[in-house]
């Protein structure tokens, strides 16, 4: 296996599994072609990618004849970019984004629930008076990016109680990590909307935060796996051999006696993430949205409550998200492949 770096979302970037073969004792000089891809996600987080990297590293891709090239670019948006130039093949985007390029006319269909819990929270200060969103009134929330799948889960929030960017609070957009938490220390912001992951960095650079995510509004599912229907057609057996790896490690991933080995896989993807004090945690904080819900598991990895969809869409028709309802929103979905993944 090769890795390979370039362009980078913020610290991060490019990371390519290379497309040597393993060879097969008893098999000479007989290597199987494996069908190359790019897989492009938000974020250059490996712990928040957990599944891709402990397929890659116990070979369950290559056992279905892929050679993935993953990709980390800057939030949802330029995923959906990348996927609509044909530079991607499979993406990562956030189900706000993705509806709203399904309104521009993108042909795009998530495939795969990869958060069916959501990965976003809206934190404040620990001694801050801020209680419930509602509070956040008049306020500055901070967000990784203008246009992430972030901006898209506070919008629906503050939508449902009334309130709008622009006219009732202001979004700004500090990035990540240390650099959100200079935000934080230097009062550019009154609460900061981000990930697990973020909420983890933020912790270990000294950072005390409360939770203030209404608790209905963790059903607001996270990021999917998702491709072009066009894609799709193109590379009809591309969605469930990937899915089929991504299960496979999943199983693998929550058995405890494998958690180090996990790591391991996950820090090939991002060592300077590995080396963190928080790897450990932020693993089974990734893990645990990462798992289906009691109510939903017997579903299957990857499944998608066509109800919770139909929430994400209200919520983002009703903050301005996308300009109208969608005449189809089964188009944007499917739960087609989750058999075949989870066999």
């Amino acid at each position: 296996m090769k890795l390979k770096q370039g362009l980078t979302r913020r610290n991060f970037g490019k990371l390519s599994l290379g497309s040597a073969a393993l060879a097969v004792s008893g098999v000479p000089s007989i290597v199987k072609a494996r069908e190359a891809f790019t897989f492009a996600v938000p974020s250059p987080s490996a712990l928040n990618r957990l599944p891709f990297w402990v397929a890659t590293g116990e070979g369950y891709f290559e056992e279905e004849g892929l050679d993935p090239t993953l990709e980390a670019v800057d939030g949802s948006s330029q995923v959906l970019q990348a996927m609509a130039a044909g530079k991607a093949q499979i993406g990562m985007p956030g189900p706000g984004p993705t509806l709203g390029a399904r309104s521009r006319g993108v042909d795009v269909k998530v495939f795969y629930n990869f958060f069916p819990k959501s990965v976003f929270g809206i934190f404040v200060k620990e001694e801050s008076d801020y209680n419930h969103p509602s509070d956040l009134k008049g306020t500055i929330l901070g967000v990784g990016t203008a246009d992430g799948a972030e901006v898209s889960f506070a919008g629906a929030i503050m939508a449902d109680l009334g309130m709008k960017a622009g006219d009732d609070f202001e979004y700004l957009p500090v990035g990540d990590g240390g650099t959100a938490a200079v935000a934080f220390m230097r009062d550019e912001v009154n609460s900061y909307v981000g990930s697990i992951a973020d909420a983890a960095i933020l912790a270990a650079r000294g950072m005390k935060l409360r939770e203030i995510t209404p608790d209905e509004y963790l059903s607001f599912f996270g990021n999917g796996m998702a491709m072009l229907e066009s894609q799709m057609n193109s590379m009809p057996e591309l969605a469930p051999k990937f899915g089929r790896a991504i299960v496979r490690a999943m199983r693998f991933a929550s058995m405890p006696e494998n958690k180090e080995k996990c790591l391991a896989h996950c820090a090939v993807g991002n060592p300077q993430e590995a080396e963190e004090s928080y790897a450990p945690s932020l693993f089974d904080l990734a893990l645990g949205r990462m798992t289906p819900t009691s109510a939903y598991k017997d579903r299957g990895f990857g499944y998608m409550p066509p109800e919770h969809w139909q929430l994400i869409h209200d919520s983002s028709v009703a903050s301005g998200a996308i300009p109208a309802p969608l005449p189809d929103l089964h188009a944007v979905y499917t739960n087609h492949f989750v058999n075949l993944m989870n066999a």
